[in-house]
């Protein structure tokens, strides 16, 4: 075989790739397989315990990184010490500041977690090599611009109850699996949802802005209306969907 026609033969999809469960839903999902390739020889996999930082807010922005698997929060710590969580990041999101000198906030896993970590300055020439993944990183700031707008409405101008509503919602959109849940549930989108949340009810109630007792309060009140179950503190059953997101507004 000649060398020009070697060069035409893709690389092999690097064996961490080819597992990966979000691959098709990251911002590498749109390279070629030489292209995967060559972003998985700058990366790594990093396992994260709960509890540990992955980067520190106001720090150098040296790493970025994708979330394959488990829950992180976004946070930054107020003028007078406080922590205030900005957000929740789950599999396929992207973290870290790509071009840029600063991480803006700090990263902290609130399940084990594991991330394909690149250094900023190795990601950002291969962004600008690749215009594939360029575009991917524009379009997951523009959808993350548009879940930040939809935070400031739900923080600012919702109740208790559509506040609580809503994250149980997102919750289940982006962690909940369908689960047979007792007969009379029928297979499908209105089947019950069930959700083992990555929070502690306090920090459900720091993320909205309301307190632990508010938070206890909605969610007996969801319950004892036949919208959700819950079979212990960190498990939510969404049984009534649609009765949900009547309350979400």
């Amino acid at each position: 075989m000649s060398a020009a026609a070697a060069n035409t033969i893709p690389a092999p999809l690097a064996p961490a790739c080819a597992a990966c469960a979000v691959r098709n839903r990251a911002i590498c999902a749109d390279l070629e397989q030489d292209e995967l390739a060559a972003l998985n020889a700058i990366g790594r996999r990093r396992d994260v315990a709960a509890g540990e930082q992955l980067l520190w807010e106001g720090d150098e922005a040296a790493l970025v990184a994708t979330v394959v698997d488990g829950v992180m929060k976004l946070s930054s710590q107020t003028t007078d010490g406080r922590e205030q969580i900005l957000g929740l990041v789950y599999p396929s999101d992207f973290l870290g500041r790509p071009f840029g000198e600063t991480t803006p906030y700090g990263v902290e896993a609130l399940t084990d977690a594991r991330v394909c970590v690149f250094e900023r300055r190795d990601f950002d020439r291969f962004a600008r090599e690749h215009p594939r993944l360029e575009h991917k990183l524009l379009e997951r700031t523009l959808a993350e611009l548009d879940r930040t707008r939809r935070w400031m409405l739900l923080l600012g101008r919702m109740n208790a109850e559509q506040k609580i509503a809503s994250f149980l919602i997102e919750m289940a959109d982006r962690l909940g699996h369908t689960q047979d849940c007792g007969a009379g549930f029928a297979a499908g989108d209105g089947a019950p949802r069930r959700i083992e949340l990555p929070m502690t009810r306090q920090q459900i109630a720091d993320v909205l802005g309301l307190t632990i007792e508010t938070v206890s309060r909605q969610l007996t009140r969801l319950k004892r209306d036949g919208i959700i179950d819950l079979p212990s503190r960190r498990e939510v059953t969404i049984l009534e969907r649609a009765a949900l997101e009547d309350r979400a507004g």
